[in-house]
Order: structure tokens, then sequence, then C-alpha cells
């Protein structure tokens, strides 16, 4: 019998599935209130070393100073963290 019908087999690979670049806000701490973050920065910057399907930013850390992100998905927590210091979250269309 040939090997692959000997093995067994398992799971299921998505060959539609997204990947996402993922950022903290405690990352972007560093940048000042006066920079526009954009997902080509922060590539260019070496935070994100491949963006792949888009950039999604989570709400892990603090934000003190009120930023400007431009990013293709914000986590609720994130989206709340950034308004509350007084930045902006814009959403890019993917």
């Amino acid at each position: 019998m040939p090997l692959q019908r000997r093995l067994p087999k398992r799971g299921f690979t998505n060959i539609f599935k997204k990947h996402f670049a993922v950022v903290n806000l405690g990352n972007l701490e560093r940048f000042g209130p006066d920079e526009k973050i954009t997902p080509e920065l922060l590539e260019e910057k070496g935070v994100v070393k491949n963006l792949g399907d888009g950039l999604r930013i989570l709400g892990n850390g603090e934000l003190k100073a009120p930023l400007k992100i431009s990013a293709h998905h914000f986590s609720k927590s994130a989206l709340e963290k950034i308004q509350k210091a007084g930045g902006t979250a814009e959403v890019i269309p993917a």
C-alpha cells in the first residue's frame, strides 16, 4: 500500500486565512503625538518585519499620548484606549 494511504490524515489548512502583523499599544508609546502612525512607518522603523495581509493593533499596554494611528484592524480594547488618550484610529480598507 502506498505511503500516503498509510499515514493518518489530520486537520484542515485554510488556504484563505489572512495573516496580519500584530502590534500592541505598548510598542507604539515611543512615537510622538505629532507623528501619524501607518503600517509603512512601522515597517520602516523595524517594529513590524512583514505586514502580510495587513496590520492589527491590540490593546496590550498603556497609551499616554494622543496618537493618530492607521491600521487595517483594531481590537475593541485598543480602540477604547486610543480614544481615552485623545487619539484617533483610522481603519484602512483591505
